[in-house]
């Protein structure tokens, strides 16, 4: 948001410095982003042209000679070579001498020579002061300019822009009034009146307006003003709009910007001879079209809420108006418009027609309802100052009904909101002590009125210490108590806030983090040392992706997504980080590494959201590294690859990994048979890994060797708080430990793990360890049978294990493998 000095002024009686009034706005949250105090524009002097002579060796060129006073020169006449149309002797002008930089040419002036003849300086045009586009002559001053004085303050160019950085939930400061009004509440001046007196009209206005979609439409205002001369704007408020960056157009087109960024009510004109029959407010129809002002067409439908009139669409409803019904010289009759917009719809169409205009930025934000009929009458006088003309009675459809239960409701139907203020909540917020005259005194310069005064008098010590206010039709951000103590605050000065020292416990702290949050660094660290890069994908994901993986469903879809590729809630990390590997493959760089930990949502229910560690790899991403090598083929990655990466993930977050048990029943998006289920207990399902079933690969338009797996944070078991954190008493047994040699030939479907768990709870007291070393599959075994080779390690605590002892172990290895998997010990 930008504004000058001069405009704030308009608004705020204050003798306030530049820099009094800066520091002011950015300790009351109006941050000042930058500030052009027009210090280019000083060394510009107003000076005469005391001679013009003919350049002898161009036609076009004159010699002339310039008074700009007794501070140049020493007083005496200055040489300039100047070929401006319009330069002759006694013309005063706008004077550059060398050493100026021109900003409107983007030029630093020296002494030059120009066909031979010497030139010190320049006699500047408008163009170049960057006053307008006109370049066709030097400026005209009248006779009585003062010679030898600064042009930037003669013209008004010496006016100060300072521009604030406004956050989405202060819309009244998207006018120069509204920002007045923080200032003056700051003690920085006193605010003027900006009411707005009524218009004398004649006469009913001939074009009726009817609302066919009010709910997108809470309030529409139109008048006609009959027999205007449109042409430019005055001089004052084109430097206005052009020191914010705008680009004047002509007065009935200027008087709109003007009101939009003076009191941030946007308006629309439509030249009245060009609309056909009456206005109509609905949705557009489908296949619609509308070519705007801004010289393009755009496409139309239901979610777009347009102006209508007998021809077809005219204005794309608080965002833009159609090149149709556009005001230019020829214009003798407008009608203006002032409406109040859906800010939802606003903001959805303006992002889905790609679409960015002041107006947009204003009703998306929500403007002030109570101004709607007040706006259309300033901007009425300008018209009827400015241009002349006649204006009709102004046509005030509402589209809200109106309350009968005693809330307060304005003249558009709006309902003031009520806030109930405890005052003591400014010092358990903030730590600030303001008091009550003190607190009310500030909201009420802000526009936040007491509902009653009878509390000051009550002898109950909670009415006496609560007010409720009225909440002022333009601070719809305003909904409960911490926003009234957040105005008090800041009004009252954040800097006031006594800097205080964290009280002492007087003990050890206790953790701090939850234990969600510790799993979640743990699971970080884990998989960043096993070389996988950290990603932070999108929670929004395509809806294929969302389907292909899980999702997809009704609850799950957002109702107004920021494009068509993130309609989601993602069901799961990987189809994320499976896209971030595809588009690093398309790129060069296939053989990548990545995980991510973040939430997933399984519905839209508060227990829907899950805490989530995922990864995947690409290419030959091992473990020990990627790409080819002179020593050994590079081996791409597989399912073990991803079983390794999720069972350090869970032992990094405190997962009981001996007890785990892996089984074949992953997710259809997994490979199956290069995938696993890991569980704890039958039900307790705390992640899968594998690869990639290919039909998923396909949805998501991936290709390469890839492996993946996601472990559920939040579905970890807490651990067993113990008496102590001290570490029990490390115990280590005297006695050799023996290995014994186990091969069982099993069918081909039985899993490894199955023979594993089974010699491993043949004995728990006395088999430590479990491993399986050989696979084996022959024609010597038969069709459908497989040799699996483990080696047991037994660790005695007591004794050495005798013969017998041995014999009784292995039995029992034997016959509990034997009865798990139904395999018989290889001979």
């Amino acid at each position: 948001m930008k504004f000058t000095l001069s405009w704030l002024k308009d608004h705020l009686e204050t003798d306030a410095t530049l820099n009094r009034i800066v520091e002011t706005l950015t300790m009351i949250g109006l941050e000042v982003e930058a500030v052009d105090d027009k210090a280019a524009f000083r060394p510009f002097t107003i000076a005469r042209v005391v001679s013009a002579e003919p350049h002898p060796d161009a036609d076009k060129l004159q010699i002339l000679k310039v008074d700009a006073g007794p501070d140049c020169n020493n007083g005496a006449p200055v040489q300039v070579v100047c070929g401006a149309p319009n330069a002759r002797t006694g013309l005063i002008g706008a004077f550059a001498a060398p050493g100026t930089y021109v900003p409107g040419i983007d030029i630093t002036l020296g002494a030059a020579s120009i066909r031979g003849v010497e030139s010190f300086g320049m006699m500047c045009s408008e163009r170049e002061l960057q006053m307008s586009d006109n370049h066709e002559g030097i400026i005209d001053l009248p006779d009585d300019a003062p010679v030898g004085t600064s042009f930037a303050a003669y013209a008004g160019l010496d006016d100060p822009v300072i521009e604030i950085g406004l956050t989405p939930n202060r819309p009244d400061c998207t006018g120069v009034s509204g920002i007045a009004r923080d200032l003056a509440a700051a003690g920085l001046g006193r605010l003027k009146s900006g009411a707005v007196e009524a218009v004398s009209d004649e006469g009913d206005c001939p074009v009726d307006v009817r609302l066919e979609a009010p709910e997108l439409c809470p309030g529409f205002a139109l008048r006609l003003v009959r027999d205007v001369r449109n042409g430019p704007s005055p001089a004052w408020m084109q430097q206005r709009l052009m020191a914010i960056g705008m680009r004047p157009i002509n007065a009935l087109v200027d008087i709109t910007n003007y009101v939009t960024f003076d009191r941030g009510r946007p308006l629309h004109v439509f030249d009245a001879r060009k609309v056909e029959g009456n206005l109509v407010v609905r949705r557009a129809l489908e296949g619609e079209e509308l070519l705007a002002l801004d010289g393009r067409d755009y496409q139309l439908g239901p979610d777009n809420c347009v102006i209508a009139d007998d021809r077809g669409v005219e204005s794309i409803a608080g965002i833009i108006g159609g090149a149709h019904t556009g005001c230019d010289e020829t214009t003798t009759d407008v009608l203006i418009e002032s409406a109040l917009w859906d800010p939802m719809n606003v903001a959805r169409s303006g992002r889905d027609l790609g679409i960015i205009t002041d107006a947009r930025y204003r009703f998306e934000r929500g403007v002030d309802p109570e101004f709607m009929v007040p706006g259309l009458d300033l901007a009425t006088h300008l018209v009827t100052e400015l241009c002349g003309g006649s204006p009709t009675k102004a046509q005030v459809v509402l589209g809200t009904p109106t309350a009968t239960d005693g809330t307060i409701v304005g003249s558009t139907g709006h309902h003031f909101r009520e806030v109930d203020f405890p005052l003591a909540e400014t010092r358990r917020l903030t730590g600030l002590d303001v008091g009550r005259e003190a607190s009310i005194a500030i909201l009420g310069r802000l526009g936040f009125a007491p509902r009653t005064t009878d509390n000051a008098n009550s002898t109950d010590a909670a009415a006496s210490e609560s007010v409720r206010f009225i909440v002022p039709s333009w601070r719809p951000d305003v909904e409960g108590k911490a926003d009234l103590v957040e105005e008090v605050m800041r009004i009252h000065g954040v800097n006031e806030i006594a800097p205080v020292p964290l009280p002492s416990q007087g003990s050890v702290g206790t953790r701090i983090l939850t234990t969600l949050q510790i799993r979640s660094r743990l699971a970080r660290r884990a998989l960043a040392a096993r070389g996988m890069a950290e990603a932070v994908t999108w929670s929004f994901i395509p809806h294929a992706h969302a389907k292909a993986f899980g999702g997809g469903k009704p609850a799950l879809a957002l109702s107004n997504p920021i494009s068509a590729d993130m309609s989601d809630m993602r069901p799961s990390l990987l189809p994320g980080l499976l896209a971030a590997a595809g588009r690093n493959a398309d790129r060069g760089f296939g053989d990548v590494a990545m995980f991510e930990v973040a939430g997933t949502y399984e519905s839209d229910n508060a227990d829907g959201q899950r805490r989530v560690a995922g990864g995947i790899r690409r290419g030959t991403a091992t473990l020990t590294g990627s790409g080819r090598d002179w020593n050994a083929p590079g081996e791409t990655v597989g399912v073990f690859d991803a079983k390794a990466d999720a069972f350090a993930a869970l032992e990094a977050c405190g997962a009981p990994v001996g007890r785990l048990q892996v089984t074949r029943d992953a997710p259809d998006w997994y490979h199956p048979g290069r995938s696993g289920a890991i569980k704890l207990g039958p039900k307790a399902v705390l992640g899968y890994f594998g690869e990639f079933h290919p039909a998923a690969l396909e949805a998501l338009d991936v290709t390469g060797p890839l492996c993946g797996f996601e472990i559920f944070i939040d579905a970890i078991p807490e651990p067993r708080r113990k008496a102590t954190r001290t570490k029990p008493v490390l115990s280590l047994s005297p006695f050799q430990a023996v290995r014994r040699d186990f091969a069982f030939v099993v069918g081909t479907e039985t899993a490894a793990g199955d023979i594993v768990r089974a010699a491993a709870g043949a004995d728990k007291q006395m088999v430590s360890d479990v491993k399986v070393f050989d696979i084996f599959e022959g024609e010597s075994l038969g069709t459908g049978r497989k040799s699996v080779a483990i080696e047991v390690t037994l660790q005695p605590r007591d004794r050495t294990l005798t013969d017998e002892d041995l014999d009784r172990i292995s039995a029992a290895i034997v016959g509990s493998v034997e009865k798990a998997t139904g395999g018989t010990l290889r001979n």
